[in-house]
């Protein structure tokens, strides 16, 4: 059965990676939100292309090797594909390059004016701006029985979290005090008594939080 799952890292104090522009198009504080999981094994042969066996293979490499399993199709928002970095572009084509790391069906949410859909390697970019309860139908169907991936960014993780159409979620809490960004939990009160809650605290000192409904 298709469940839909969401992976998110935070600071201690709540926030996601804020500052986003050309030159940070996933924020500011991304690098160091994201340091423990970009160093691993699985993220440099997925994300980075590297192939020789370089990187961590601890606690952080198997979340990070669980975020690639079981997926058969990804929702992203607009500002992670890169639709926002050169709007009056209009051969503009992200920032993922010519072979992303998806290998399925990505839609991408966006207000814009429709686009047609793009094919990258093995990935095809399907741009959507319909609801997102339409949007996540269209996901599952395509999805062929595996699960359905919420990619980011925050913003577009919370707004599936505060319609309730999360079955998974994984926080990742590193062990850093940003004090600016995007606060992430505001409006999720309640999330523990809807969903079973896990932690495990990993050798680099991020904290893993699982919520499974």
């Amino acid at each position: 059965m298709t469940r839909v799952r969401a992976d998110i890292n935070i600071s201690l104090d709540g926030y996601t990676s804020g500052g986003h522009d050309v030159e940070n198009p996933m924020g500011q504080d991304w690098g160091r939100l994201m340091a423990a999981y970009t160093s691993t094994r699985t993220m440099q042969e997925r994300v980075f292309g590297d192939t020789t066996g370089a990187g961590t293979t601890s606690t952080e490499d198997d979340y990070a090797r669980a975020y690639f399993e079981g997926v058969g199709a990804e929702i992203m928002g607009a500002g992670m594909f890169g639709l926002h970095t050169f709007p009056d572009d209009p051969d503009w084509e992200g920032w993922w390059g010519d072979e992303p790391p998806f290998d399925m069906p990505v839609y991408v949410l966006t207000h814009a004016a429709p686009r047609p859909s793009l094919t990258k390697g093995g990935t095809t970019f399907h741009f959507r701006s319909g609801a997102i309860k339409d949007v996540l139908a269209e996901a599952v169907a395509s999805a062929d029985g595996q699960d359905v991936r919420i990619g980011g960014g925050a913003s577009t993780a919370r707004d599936f979290l505060l319609a309730g159409l999360v079955d998974d979620l994984h926080v990742a809490i590193a062990p850093i005090v940003l004090g600016r960004g995007n606060r992430f939990w505001d409006g999720l009160e309640g999330l523990e008594l809807t969903h079973q809650v896990t932690t495990e605290v990993a050798e680099s000192g991020t904290t893993h939080v699982t919520f499974r409904r």
